[in-house]
């Protein structure tokens, strides 16, 4: 590109010099002639007058003076007479190449003047040698202007073809770089633009698979305690069988936490609310959790209000209370009771534990990511509010110590409308 600038450049400015310079050529030429021709013209008739006068004052013409008064001319004077008398002064030049002038008055003084036609040609060569340095200077301006230019415009796209195959190879930085040209400036700013995009993209789907594999952790490792329990009760053919129904129950649970991961994903979860039975997911996760409960010493009640219906997912309900279970498994200590309750304004589901709690200096972003207080991943909780406000709802911490979190659901009528009362 740069050398097409400066190609083009060139051409451009050699046209105009041909076209400023070559007229201009001409007309200086033709100026210096006309104005040699007028200056002996002019001679001629002075040295007219001067003849005249002299006659007049019946005084002879000097030579000496004549050659004094116009140097460099060859002089011819003719004054009539019976032999008429002429007087030439100075040496007359070559034939082909004399310029010359003559004037004449009517008492029959006739004058010439010449001069060598060379020194004119010399005087024309020597302006048209000045018009061609001014013109190569010219050229020599545009060819540092060309090039200034050229690298004002090329460093600057090859600046950004830079930028773009880095954004190709997935270093997603906003460069912040302009260049003072408004069009190359807009350039920079739609791939800085392209950049943050980019950079949020790869981020979400970051974040997507860390979320992914912390889902599924979960289910997982409800199925993997059904399998052991399949293993354990080997020999007893009626726990076998329903064992392996809940793991079955676990296999196609997984399947639907798959199936809202991506739908999370793809941002449609909140589309997908709907009216729900609130003790069919509760009842789910108690089933599948106990068991664990029960290894660990502990138990695992669920109390309050039955046969409630809110807004919610039966797939993110879930996994927010599997999510809220499992916490209190890890870190919490004692019975641990899931109750439910109905508000004027939203359907509440507990779930607290005895255990020691949640420090102060957690408590107010132990919902944000990567806020861990005993080697946890960080992502549990967030998650789980995550979800929950996707179905419309919220996850609170309503007490720290013992810790005791709350689902805040949007109610429905008999009819499965939703209830309008108000913001959860």
């Amino acid at each position: 590109m740069r050398r097409r600038l400066l190609s083009s450049t060139l051409v451009v400015a050699v046209i105009a010099v041909l076209l400023l310079g070559v007229p201009l050529g001409v007309v200086v030429s033709r100026l210096i002639v006309d104005e040699a021709g007028q200056e002996l013209q002019s001679d001629a008739r002075r040295l007219l007058g001067e003849v005249e006068y002299a006659r007049i004052q019946d005084e002879p013409i000097s030579p000496q003076q004549i050659a004094r008064n116009y140097p460099d001319r060859y002089i011819q004077v003719y004054e009539g007479g019976n032999p008429p008398k002429v007087t030439m002064v100075g040496t007359e030049p070559i034939a082909h190449h004399k310029m010359t002038a003559d004037a004449h008055s009517e008492s029959g003084v006739w004058v010439q003047v010449s001069r060598d036609r060379g020194e004119v040609e010399q005087d024309v060569r020597a302006r048209l040698l000045l018009i061609v340095a001014l013109a190569a200077a010219a050229l020599a301006v545009a060819v540092g202007l060309a090039i200034v230019q050229s690298r004002r415009l090329t460093l600057p796209l090859q600046d950004l073809a830079m930028i773009a195959e880095r954004l190709g190879s997935g270093d997603a930085r906003p460069s912040k770089h302009r260049y003072g040209i408004q069009e190359l400036d807009r350039v920079a700013e739609v791939l800085d633009r392209s950049a943050t995009r980019i950079s949020d993209l790869l981020s979400r789907e970051r974040e997507f698979a860390t979320d992914a594999s912390h889902q599924l952790r979960t289910p997982l490792t409800g199925l993997t305690m059904r399998l052991e329990e399949i293993v354990e009760a080997a020999d007893q053919p009626d726990i076998v069988r329903e064992e392996g129904e809940a793991a079955i129950v676990q296999a196609e649970r997984l399947t639907a936490v798959i199936d809202e991961l991506l739908a999370a994903a793809r941002r449609q979860r909140h589309a997908q609310a709907r009216p729900i039975d609130i003790d069919t997911v509760l009842v789910q996760q108690v089933t599948e959790w106990e068991p664990a409960f029960r290894r660990a010493g502990r138990k695992l009640v669920l109390d309050g209000d039955r046969g409630l219906r809110a807004m919610a997912t039966p797939g993110g309900l879930g996994q927010v209370v599997s999510s809220l279970l499992e916490n209190s498994l890890e870190h919490g200590d004692g019975p641990v009771v899931v109750s439910t309750s109905k508000g004027e304004k939203s359907i509440v589901i507990e779930v607290g534990d005895q255990g020691p709690g949640i420090p102060d200096d957690l408590a107010a972003k132990v919902f944000e990511r990567n806020v861990s207080g005993r080697g946890g991943t960080g992502l549990g909780l967030t998650l789980a509010r995550a979800l929950a406000a996707a179905d419309g709802g919220r996850l609170e911490l309503v007490r720290p110590r013992p810790a005791v979190f709350a689902i805040f659901l949007l109610p429905v009528d008999g009819n499965g409308r939703r209830v309008v009362s108000g913001p959860a």
